[in-house]
């Protein structure tokens, strides 16, 4: 049996995978809040006692650089160790993964079910592939054709300096710099980064604050899903939240372009993370592929490249496909 997870900045998925069912298909499941647990042999040893199933490998996903089978959580006060997990679980073998290298070894596995298409474009055979996932933080990864299949690849696109492609977007990264000392795109596109932008378009832009929401922001642990909510809200949208909302999607769509060049993404860009699935409204209304297609000389030819939305939880589906592979031949 074979214990996989998800591990991300604000929860945490593990599940149970047998090779007889594959990846897709979960023995047994649960989400962990990751800010209760000490580590993560803490909470892996409490799912284990609830589900009183055996294991002997495990496959983790991390929302972190990997480098020798060990990493440090960039939105988590965590090292996880693939060698001293293996020695307190009492497993066989522990790999380690980056979540978005996870992600894009699910999309090979994904369905026309698990997908939104916002973008049909003009797929190529073998053609690279992009993933870019807003979530806590923002990850981005690539695939390339090895010849007989799909092999991920992570980084730390998502930390990469934000180009401004206006008056507006240049006042933001001023905004960013004085704030920081650095204006990456993790800073806008993520969960981290939504408030950053609300903030600026109260403070620097005076777009007046809801007094009602203002109080519930002060109260709140998270002012992302509250922003979120607000702009989403289809009968009485906060302008304020709205108009931060919507730069996010605007910011996102011009990075994900970035990297579908960086990469030459001919076989698609695939949009992962928490945050897609709960914007889709934003993300149909164009101004996402408006921003993804404006790439002066490259605009017609990155027009053909296919966009999609992954509405699954891909990155566990990646990570129990990369264990349950390697479990069947160790």
């Amino acid at each position: 049996m074979l214990l996989a997870g998800d591990i991300g900045g604000t929860k945490t998925q593990l599940a149970m995978f047998s090779l007889a069912e594959g990846p897709r298909r979960p023995v047994a499941e649960a989400v962990f809040p990751s800010a209760h647990y000490a580590d993560l042999a803490d909470m892996v040893q409490e799912f284990v006692d609830q589900t009183h199933l055996p294991i002997e490998y495990a496959c983790f996903d991390v929302a972190g650089p990997v480098v020798g089978n060990r990493a440090q959580l960039t939105n988590l006060p965590w090292v996880v160790d693939g060698a001293a997990l293996t020695s307190q679980l009492n497993l066989r073998r522990v790999w380690l993964l980056n979540d978005l290298q996870a992600t894009a070894y699910a999309v090979p596995q994904l369905t026309p079910s698990d997908l939104e298409t916002l973008n049909k474009g003009e797929p190529a055979e073998y053609g690279a592939i992009g993933v870019i996932a807003p979530g806590t933080g923002l990850g981005e990864a690539f695939l390339v054709w090895t010849g007989n299949a799909y092999m991920a690849y992570a980084s730390e696109g998502g930390h990469t300096d934000f180009g401004p492609n206006n008056d507006i977007e240049m006042e933001l990264a001023r905004f960013l710099l004085e704030r920081f000392g650095h204006a990456g795109y993790e800073r806008i596109c993520s969960g981290i980064g939504i408030p950053n932008i609300y903030d600026f378009f109260r403070t620097r832009v005076g777009i007046p604050e809801s007094p009602e929401l203002a109080q519930r922001l002060a109260d709140a642990s998270d002012r992302t899903p509250l922003i979120v909510q607000a702009a989403l809200d289809a009968q009485h949208p906060d302008p304020l939240s709205r108009a931060a909302m919507e730069m996010f999607v605007s910011v996102l769509g011009a990075e994900a372009g970035n990297l579908a060049l960086k990469v030459l993404a001919t076989g698609g860009i695939y949009l992962g993370g928490g945050i897609p699935p709960r914007i889709l409204p934003l993300l149909r209304t164009g101004r996402f592929m408006e921003a993804f297609t404006n790439k002066g000389r490259f605009s017609e030819m990155i027009s053909r490249i296919p966009v999609h939305i992954v509405l699954t939880q891909a990155a566990l589906i990646g990570a129990a496909r990369y264990g349950l592979e390697r479990m069947s031949s160790h």
